[in-house]
């Protein structure tokens, strides 16, 4: 049972840190499916989210410097950058860095830190400043989902009774 809960921990990590979802799905996922309490599913998932920025980031810089001349990279990254910029363009032109902020806050998928990374990385903002930014609003979104989700699946439960 111990070495269960390690390896739902571990999974909610890994997956946290993942983009396949980062933590708006791995929190709901460990509170839900495996009985993980709220609080630990939070401090692991939140842990998992901060470390994508610096990670994801200096990852960004390093595979620029080496792939860039190949096509198949190039064309990738462009892709992936206009996607980026499309998303978050109306934030960031609007509210600055701010709009980033509040765009990786947003708990959906595809609003978090990795499409926030690459707009700053894009929009040449501050490194440190991002950093604070966008793992601000990493842990205000993990914070809504880990806290708020209780809320959202007993309004749900409310909702499919009444029908």
């Amino acid at each position: 049972m111990i070495e269960d809960i390690y390896i739902i921990l571990i999974k909610t990590f890994l997956g946290s840190i993942s983009p396949l979802g980062e933590g708006k799905v791995w929190i709901p996922w460990a509170i839900e499916k495996h009985s993980v309490n709220r609080e630990i599913a939070f401090l692991v998932g939140v842990t998992a989210n901060l470390l994508i920025f610096p990670l994801f980031y200096r990852s960004i810089n390093f595979l620029n410097k080496i792939l860039l001349k190949h096509s198949w990279y190039k064309k990738s990254a462009i892709k992936l950058s206009l996607r980026a910029r499309k998303k978050t363009k109306s934030f960031i032109k609007k509210y600055g860095i701010w709009g980033l902020m509040v765009f990786v806050m947003i708990p959906v998928p595809f609003t978090g830190a990795y499409i926030g990374t690459i707009a700053a990385y894009i929009y040449a903002l501050d490194y440190k400043k991002s950093l604070l930014f966008i793992n601000s609003g990493v842990s205000i979104s993990c914070f809504i989902i880990a806290f708020g989700w209780g809320y959202v699946t007993d309004l749900l439960d409310l909702v499919v009774n009444l029908f």
